[in-house]
């Protein structure tokens, strides 16, 4: 990316088409001889993806990278949850990337190193920390060499590693992430007392602590109910308990906190719905502990397959909504009326329910279409 990206006319049109066709600008020629087109389109890109997901990057001077990097950047919103845990003197990220994640998990540190291979993406992130008034050791290596060649501590270390194979496929298992993490695990844990690495929501618990030695945290981090991290924390010295969190960003719902493990031999009561139901969170959800939910508030659990819960007093600080509901036979379902739809352990997706019964998207009520022990029912807010 030229320094012309900067130049004031250029950042001048880029803001005046914030809200432009992107194909049609890009069949247009570009009226700065010294910046293209596709250059300018990469910086309009970055800051509609920023107005979501790191507007405080919405500033003067500031250049994006090309959309790849942009999307598997962190969010500020996750970011800057991370780093209100993290703290001590020394931090290093070792997958620097976009540097969303070392721009607010080094919030806390004095001396800051970033590690990237991608030398166009670190210059831009260096420039950026310069706008910023941010300051940090840039480092242009491959992961790997770094290790190799690094025989310092730091009191944090943090790796995202990539999560896509060289046919850019989704890959979870640890030994197929790049890098992998099981070959540099040992490398890792030399280099400081709490190592931090992003993965992939959809991976699996249980497989997670089975195969990587030395973890003591896991956060299970969603934004409106939509998990976006896995992040998992671990160190060479402490074994035993797991903590894990779970929580659900700018939904104004507790956090949840469990030991993992806890959730064996657990059983829940089951019961048919009274007064009130209960959906957990997502990043509840995540953690499959069904059982221990139900145990924890008090509640009955629908049905071994159905996440709900019930009760007839309402139960404080559920991880989740709380919805007060009646049950009603399907020919009481109002027609052509609008609801919220919800299908849990039913036969038919919402949609395909709201197509059966004529059914408007949206509004304030809700109808959930599930099943107890007893068979199939339908509830309806109250």
């Amino acid at each position: 990316m030229g320094i012309n990206i900067l130049d004031h006319k250029v950042e001048q049109y880029i803001d005046a088409n914030l809200n432009t066709d992107l194909h049609a600008l890009l069949l247009k020629k570009s009226p700065f001889p010294e910046v293209s087109m596709q250059e300018i389109v990469q910086q309009i890109k970055g800051k509609q993806v920023a107005r979501k997901k790191f507007p405080f990057l919405l500033k003067d001077g500031i250049v994006f990278p090309p959309q790849l990097s942009l999307e598997q950047a962190s969010s500020e919103k996750t970011a800057l949850y991370k780093s209100e845990i993290l703290k001590g003197n020394t931090f290093i990220d070792l997958t620097c990337g976009f540097g969303i994640d070392a721009y607010y998990l080094s919030r806390n540190f004095r001396k800051i190193t970033l590690v990237e291979q991608n030398s166009e993406l670190l210059n831009i992130v260096e420039h950026n920390w310069s706008v910023l008034e941010k300051k940090a050791t840039f480092i242009n290596r491959k992961l790997e060499d770094f290790l190799k060649e690094n025989n310092a501590s730091f009191d944090v270390v943090y790796l995202d590693p990539a999560r896509r194979d060289t046919q850019k496929n989704k890959v979870f298992l640890l030994e197929d992430l790049s890098p992998n993490i099981m070959e540099i695990h040992n490398k890792l844990v030399s280099l400081s007392e709490e190592v931090v690495i992003k993965l992939s929501p959809l991976i699996d618990l249980k497989y997670l602590v089975s195969v990587l030695p030395g973890i003591f945290r896991m956060e299970i981090i969603a934004v409106k109910n939509d998990v976006k991290e896995l992040v998992v924390f671990l160190t060479k010295k402490r074994q035993g308990e797991v903590d894990c969190h779970c929580v659900n960003l700018e939904s104004g719902e507790p956090a949840f906190t469990y030991q993992f493990g806890e959730e064996e031999n657990r059983t829940a009561d089951y019961g048919e719905p009274e007064k009130f139901i209960y959906i957990p969170n997502n990043a509840v959800l995540k953690s499959g502990v069904f059982n221990l939910i139900a145990l924890r508030f008090g509640l009955k659990k629908l049905h071994p397959n159905t996440h709900l819960y019930t009760s007839d007093q309402r139960a404080e600080h559920f991880p989740g909504r709380i919805l007060e509901m009646e049950s009603i036979e399907a020919k009481q379902v109002q027609k052509k009326s609008r609801f919220n739809v919800i299908s849990k352990n039913y036969p038919l997706k919402p949609e395909e329910i709201r197509k059966k019964y004529n059914l408007k998207d949206g509004g304030e009520n809700y109808l959930i279409f599930t099943q107890s022990k007893k068979g199939k029912i339908i509830l309806k807010s109250i």
